[in-house]
């Protein structure tokens, strides 16, 4: 039990049959509609869960990197709720969904650690919902700079900022821009 216990859940998945896959930059792992059957784990990389909005904006919904796994919720799910594209080349190893979830039933401390991580994911898409729903790109990036221990991604991953707090990358680098006169 107690090594149950000091184990991750990636270590559990690296125990399950899984096969690697290689995706390009801008490269699409699934689409919105997609029926769910193999959960990732990224190896090395940068996948973006997105939703095109009515309006046509896109809405990052999680940033899977390197040590994370991509869509957790989708385990639950018949069909993927948004699109998954590489953000730079990435390397996945895919674990079937029927195993991954026979092992969840077949252990209960992984599965209180998976749905520990749900929590956690789903207080993060909370955290993204409050900093959508301020008005300017200042404050949406004040709020996302907090979120994040105060830090910027270095300059070649803003893009992925302005996904996430739902403005234009133009829209963003005017901001960064006028910080840096300021």
């Amino acid at each position: 039990m107690i090594a149950i216990m000091s184990e991750t859940i990636i270590q559990h998945l690296r125990d399950l049959p899984g096969t690697e896959r290689v995706f390009d930059e801008g490269k699409f792992l699934f689409h919105q509609g997609d029926t769910v059957a193999v959960l990732h784990e990224i190896l090395d990389g940068s996948v973006s869960l997105a939703r095109h909005q009515v309006d046509g904006a896109l809405v990052v919904t999680q940033r899977a990197i390197t040590g994370s796994i991509l869509a957790m919720p989708s385990l639950f799910a018949d069909v993927y709720h948004c699109d998954a594209i590489a953000d730079l080349p990435t390397r996945t190893r895919s674990v079937a969904k029927p195993a991954l979830y026979a092992r969840l039933i077949e252990r209960p401390r992984l599965a209180a650690a998976w749905h520990e991580r749900l929590a956690s994911a789903f207080h993060n898409a909370l955290q993204r919902a409050e900093i959508l729903s301020l008005k300017t790109v200042a404050a949406r990036l004040d709020a996302w700079i907090a979120a994040h221990e105060g830090k910027l991604p270095p300059k070649g991953e803003w893009k992925t900022i302005a996904d996430e707090i739902g403005t234009s990358p133009e829209a963003l680098y005017r901001e960064l821009a006028k910080r840096r006169k300021d």
